[in-house]
């Protein structure tokens, strides 16, 4: 499979960037489209790590827990010394923020997880970026954890703007609610503006050919599903429909007794944006991941691609599929990244060339 290819603006505004808890790479993939360097980054996980490598070769990775790095020496690794990286970014995993591992929607569970995000506070205080970049589900914003550390935060200086956001509205074709938190210590961050026009599924799929006849290995792992499912499947209406929609004959008995969930074993609609892609979305039992027109769930390539990653975003087959299935559902959208990304790209470069016009007026004459 060939090579992530992006673009990425002239060396004159070539900026620096680190990426801590990288995963398979979504949050590198936003960063080099808006055009940072991506000096470093750290991953705890060995297959996405090796997804990531695949992805990101020249990217030094730190194949390693973030709580046993020491951010100084991180930084001179990548020749930079404190003060001089220009963007930190990162999604400290989340599950533990999960509503869904919440009782009665309570902001917080208690989960070792969660204190990561103590950790990103650590890099920030050791590395002084100029700006941060965090992003995290939305029950993040109600927890002490991030009060304090967007407190501390001022203390040091940095001015911040914190949403939660859809990343649909930013040519994701997902719906997926998001918080994102874009800090600065010389500029007044902003919130990225929202794209023209949704993506929708039929714009991110309708150039995937048949899983039978690809060459990409990622689209053609197959599906086992019993013949009991694969009738349910059948009766499911095309482009939107969902197992509500069948009589009481052919709903299966755990559905019979739920009232929730009603999402699973349902239809992805084609113009409209896919529901929010997880690590379960291989499987129609969790969540509306049925193909619009197929008789089948999405392949993990048309997850990667709802999920906003390029055509030829590699991943080693052999690590199965509920490891990538869950490396894809965990990414971040490189969409959404790059938007936000590229609003701060244009404030460190404003205050870049501000600086250089200071220094310019200050030479004597």
């Amino acid at each position: 499979m060939r090579k992530l290819k992006t673009r990425v603006p002239g060396t004159q505004g070539t900026l620096t960037a680190i990426d801590l808890f990288s995963g398979c790479g979504g949050l590198t993939c936003g960063l080099t489209q808006a055009g940072f360097r991506v000096v470093a980054a750290v991953e705890i996980e060995a297959k996405a790590q090796a997804t990531y490598k695949l992805n990101h070769p020249n990217v030094q990775l730190y194949e390693s827990d973030v709580r046993k790095l020491d951010p100084a020496a991180v930084l001179k690794a990548a020749g930079l010394k404190s003060g001089d990286l220009d963007l930190l970014a990162g999604c400290p995993p989340c599950q533990g923020f999960s509503r869904l591992r919440t009782k009665n929607q309570k902001t917080s569970v208690k989960d070792d997880r969660n204190n990561l995000v103590r950790e990103f506070l650590r890099f920030v205080r050791a590395m002084k970026p100029k700006t941060i970049m965090l992003e995290n589900v939305p029950a993040l914003a109600k927890d002490g954890r991030f009060t304090r550390m967007r407190n501390e935060l001022g203390l040091l200086g940095y001015r911040m703007v914190v949403h939660t956001l859809d990343a649909a509205d930013y040519a994701v074709p997902q719906r997926r609610m998001r918080l994102i938190m874009l800090a600065s210590r010389i500029h007044e961050p902003v919130i990225a503006a929202k794209a023209s026009n949704r993506i929708t599924v039929r714009q991110a799929l309708e150039h995937v050919g048949a899983p039978s006849t690809t060459t990409d290995y990622l689209h053609g792992l197959g599906e086992s599903r019993t013949a009991s499912v694969r009738a349910l499947i059948a009766l499911i209406p095309k482009n939107g429909g969902s197992r509500s929609d069948l009589n009481d004959k052919h709903q299966l008995a755990c559905h019979m007794r739920s009232d929730g969930f009603k999402d699973v074993y349902g239809r992805m609609a084609w113009d409209d944006v896919s529901p929010t892609i997880t690590g379960g979305c291989h499987n129609p039992s969790k969540g509306r991941f049925l193909h619009p027109s197929y008789n089948r769930t999405i392949t993990l390539r048309e997850a990667a691609l709802l999920q906003g990653f390029p055509n030829d975003y590699a991943f080693d087959v052999s690590h199965g599929k509920e490891a990538i299935a869950l490396m894809i559902g965990n990414a971040l959208p490189p969409p959404f990244v790059a938007a936000h990304a590229n609003a701060l790209r244009k404030g460190l470069l404003a205050a870049r060339n501000r600086n250089a016009s200071n220094r310019g007026r200050a030479r004597p004459r």
